[in-house]
This record gives C-alpha cells, sequence and structure tokens, in this order.
C-alpha cells in the first residue's frame, strides 16, 4: 500500500522541479534580453533591452535536460569526485581522526578554566569557525569550495556530540551568511557596482555593519541549535542519517600506531623541493582583498614553515604530518585564490596532490592508493549525481526561454510607490530570480544593466539598489534546489535535501525579514557612499 506520508528521496524531488519548469516553458511567454548600443547626451550607451520571442516549450527534453545538466555542472561534479577520493586516502591513514581527537583533548583542558567552562568551550570553538568561513565568504565569496571542507567539519561536529546539520552549518551556512553580507566578494558586489558605474566596494561601512548583524543572528540560531541536539541527539532530524558518520570504521584511536616510516620523509622532500622551486618562481604574491592589494612573499614563508613544521610532526608521527600537510594544503587554497585566482580546476588539483603526498608518506603502494582513491570516488558519487540533475532545471528554464520573461515581468511589477516599498520589491524580485539563477555574477550581469537606471527613475541611490541585489542573491543560496553547491554539500554529507528544508527553513525567513529591515535605512537614511 502507497504511504502518502513517505518522502520522496531527494532525485525524485529534482525530477518534478525539472517537470513543473518544463510545464512552466509552455505556460511563460518566450523572451530574452538583448545588449543594445544606445545614444544618450551625445554618448554611446549599452543596455540591456527586452524581446519577446518565439516559445520554446519543453517537452522530451526534460530528459535531454538530465544529460545537459551533467555537462553544465561537469566542473563541480568532477570538482567533488576528486576531493572525495583524495579525502578517503587521507581517511585511511587515520591522520583526521588523530587530529579531532587531540583537538577534542585540547578543548577539553580548556573546559578548566572557569570563564570557558561557564561561556561554553564549544560554543568559542564554533563561534570561531564560523566568523572565520563567514570572513571567506564575505571577503572572497567562498562557495564551491566549502564542499571540501564538509568532509573535516561534519565528522568534527558528530564527534562532539553534535550531528550532521551542525557540522554543514559550522561552513557552509557561515560562509552563506558571510556570500550575503558581503563586504568585499569580487563576484557579487564588485561585479555589481562596477555595471552600476559605482566607486568599487564604496559603501563598506553599512554593508560591513550588516555583515556583523547577520553573523551575529545566523550564528545564535546555529548555536542554540546545537545546544538542543547535544542535550538530546535523538531530536536531530537526521539522527538515522547520521549513523553513516557515526559507524565508520574509523577503527580504535588507541590501536593506531604512532611511527614515522621512511616513506613519510620522502613524501615531506618532496613537498619541500616543491615548495622552494615554487618560491623562486613566484617569490612575490599580489594578495588581493577586495579593492586592495598587497605584494607578499607567501611562497617562500610557507616553504620554510612547512620545513619546520614538516620536520616536528614526523618525528612524532607521519599522522602529523598528513594532519599537517592538511591545514598547508587548506592554506594554499587560500593563497590561490586570493593570490592567483584560482578556481574549482586549481583547487581540486590541490586536494588530489594532498591525497597522493598522503598516500606515499603511509608507505601506500600505488596500486593501494589507487584502490583508496576509487572507494572515495564511489562514496560521494550520490552527491555529484544530485549536483548534475539540479543543473538540468536551470537548462529547461533557459532552453524554454522562460528566464527573461521571468525578470522583465518582475521588473514591470514596481510601479510609482515610496522608496521603502520599491527597494523592498527589488529584494523581492532578486530573490526570486537568485531561485532560477543561482550564480551571483551572471545574476548580477544579467540584472544591474535594468535595476540601476530604473532606481535612478524612482529615486533610489544605486548604492542601495546593489544592496538589494546582494541581500536577495544570498539568503536563498542556502535552500534554493538550483544551487549545485547546496546539493553537493548536502550530498557529501548525507543529509536529505528535504529534511535540510524543513530545518533552514525558519532561519531563511529570518534573514529574509532581517535584510529588509537592513535595506530601510539605504533610502531613508544619509549613509556614506550611499
Amino acid at each position: 500500500m502507497l504511504k502518502l506520508n513517505k518522502i520522496p528521496h531527494t532525485y525524485v524531488i529534482i525530477f518534478y522541479i525539472i517537470i513543473l519548469a518544463a510545464i512552466l516553458t509552455w505556460i511563460i511567454p518566450g523572451g530574452e534580453y538583448v545588449e543594445e548600443t544606445t545614444i544618450k547626451h551625445g554618448k554611446e550607451q549599452k543596455e540591456m533591452v527586452f524581446h519577446y520571442v518565439d516559445s520554446q516549450a519543453q517537452t522530451w527534453e526534460v530528459f535531454a535536460a538530465l544529460f545537459k545538466g551533467f555537462v553544465r555542472q561537469s566542473g563541480i561534479i568532477i570538482f567533488i569526485l576528486m576531493i572525495g577520493g583524495a579525502f578517503w586516502i587521507m581517511n585511511a591513514s587515520k591522520a583526521i581522526d588523530v587530529g579531532i581527537f587531540s583537538f577534542l583533548k585540547f578543548t577539553r583542558k580548556l573546559e578548566k578554566n572557569r570563564v570557558l567552562r561557564k561561556i561554553g568551550v564549544d560554543n568559542i570553538v564554533m563561534t570561531l569557525i564560523m566568523f572565520m568561513f563567514s570572513a571567506f565568504g564575505a571577503i572572497f565569496g567562498m562557495s564551491e569550495e566549502t564542499i571540501a571542507f564538509i568532509i573535516i567539519l561534519v565528522p568534527l561536529a558528530i564527534s562532539m556530540g553534535y550531528d550532521s546539520i551542525t557540522g554543514v552549518g559550522l561552513v557552509f551556512v557561515a560562509a552563506g551568511l558571510g556570500f550575503a553580507g558581503a563586504i568585499l566578494n569580487p563576484f557579487t558586489i564588485g561585479i555589481a557596482q562596477g555595471i552600476a558605474e559605482l566607486p568599487l566596494f564604496s559603501g563598506i561601512e553599512y554593508r560591513f555593519i550588516c555583515w556583523m548583524i547577520i553573523n551575529a543572528v545566523g550564528i545564535t540560531f546555529i548555536l542554540r541549535y546545537a545546544r538542543k541536539i547535544k542535550r538530546h541527539p535523538e531530536k536531530s532530524p537526521v539522527f538515522q542519517d547520521d549513523r553513516y558518520w557515526r559507524e565508520r570504521d574509523t577503527g580504535d584511536i588507541d590501536d593506531i600506531k604512532y611511527q614515522t616510516p621512511l616513506s613519510g620523509w620522502i613524501a615531506f622532500a618532496l613537498v619541500e623541493a616543491a615548495l622552494i622551486i615554487f618560491s623562486f618562481i613566484y617569490p612575490m604574491t599580489e594578495m588581493t582583498v577586495g579593492n586592495a592589494s598587497q605584494s607578499m612573499p607567501m611562497l617562500p614563508v610557507s616553504a620554510v614553515l612547512f620545513a619546520v613544521t614538516g620536520i616536528l610532526s614526523l618525528r612524532k608521527s607521519v599522522h602529523f604530518f598528513v594532519l599537517s600537510l592538511l591545514l598547508y594544503t587548506i592554506y594554499f587554497l587560500i593563497v590561490g585564490v586570493m593570490g592567483y585566482s584560482w578556481y574549482i580546476m586549481k583547487i581540486a588539483t590541490l586536494f588530489f596532490a594532498m591525497g597522493i603526498i598522503a598516500g606515499i608518506a603511509m608507505n601506500y603502494n600505488p596500486d593501494k592508493i589507487t584502490a583508496l582513491f576509487m572507494e572515495g570516488v564511489k562514496d560521494i558519487l550520490s552527491a555529484a549525481i544530485i549536483v548534475g540533475l539540479a543543473g538540468g532545471i536551470i537548462v529547461i528554464l533557459e532552453d524554454g526561454k522562460v528566464i527573461d520573461t521571468i525578470l522583465y515581468g518582475l521588473s514591470q511589477s514596481m510601479n510609482e510607490m515610496g522608496n521603502i516599498a520599491s527597494v523592498g520589491i527589488m529584494y523581492v524580485i532578486q530573490t526570486v530570480i537568485n531561485i532560477i539563477i543561482p550564480s551571483g555574477s551572471a545574476k548580477a550581469a544579467l540584472t544591474m544593466p535594468i535595476m540601476a537606471p530604473f532606481s535612478d527613475l524612482i529615486g533610489i541611490s544605486r548604492q542601495a539598489t546593489v544592496m538589494a541585489f546582494q541581500f536577495g542573491d544570498g539568503f536563498t543560496n542556502m535552500i534554493t534546489p538550483t544551487s549545485g553547491v547546496l546539493m553537493g554539500v548536502l550530498g557529501v554529507a548525507k543529509i536529505p535535501y528535504e529534511k535540510w528544508v524543513r530545518w533552514i527553513l525558519p532561519l531563511i525567513v529570518i534573514l529574509m525579514i532581517l535584510g529588509f529591515l537592513l535595506l530601510i535605512p539605504t533610502v531613508t537614511m544619509d549613509l556614506n557612499g550611499f
């Protein structure tokens, strides 16, 4: 007998959404924005002009969309598979387990301090972690990179007595809070302000205040939830799903043999030699934070530090060397993104190299390294499939020529009304569009040429329009099924999408209301940059 209260599988939910998108292509007229050059005040200006076109109703294309979705999201899919394989090699070394055990042992020592015990050591640790990832999201738009950290933070959260949702909150939600309250994010604020012809990263003072308020609300929400789960683990909506993490074959920490084989020193020599070579090739790195940049000797300094920490960790145990390798990988990820504009291909390559070096350090032969890598790919394959399926939703809407029509219809909904109502409607429009187009840079390129001039006509500053875009772009990234990053994160964490929605929805509602309240001063107060 069919159980009506049974929640469909995540794959089924996504396929239903694809079908719904196909139905919309039969209802909504086709349309597209075309860039045209016009003459205003004797100067040529390019603007996006909407034209209705023949509709492209989608039928059998819903099946082709699955294929096209995988092609569209191929970069993130390969990124997930390579990350999964690399971390499986590292997991086999038990280095992460040793690191988690050492971390928990350290936090227990801190609890001896009366003041820290009263505040809660776990609260301090989790808050610091979330502020760090939020800063990454606010400064350089961390998004896809969070997938790699899920594999570390979810086991850590569960080892501390929490659940996988808490682990995802420490990384993905924190980065999402930062992304929404962006301070210097070049992929959203940078592009939007550039198109709106505003000084790059102007209005930073008020955006910083907004970022702090958004973090205070979001982090408090997660800490309150974490405290409830710590007291009553069975109340977690993913209690059963977390059996995967609780029952993983991590072995007994007391059974680990702390030793350093010759292969560990060979791995250390290989990495150190590579760092020395790259230090001569790239003696200085131009680290960019927003609109500011500073030339720094990042690679030479890392070569020296790695030499010191590598020797010290190897003298203790190869497990600590592998753990040190992971920390330096994260360090090079930050340097690569902020200094050399790395994206997912180079980041995936970095983690892949980390996995290989970790395998060499543990004295694994090539066959064992390959076998472990393939096991990791197999384990994380479901996450990659979810990302590909989610990409099919966008494909249907784009091929059906309805995305631009939806955007045009929303932009025309703003008639003459007060400034607060107008900026609120802009905010709602950007939020709705974000569910369809989760890419912040793509949405900025599409909407800002329309919204910026329109804001001039209704008497709203372009800076306020950028902030409406910023908030509308950020919050729903944590819930929209069209986001490959979200679906990848949930797949890696083994959290069903429907359970995630039920948990995150109250926070999204709170943040949406907060976003509107933070927009009010942009049209009622004289703020610097506005």
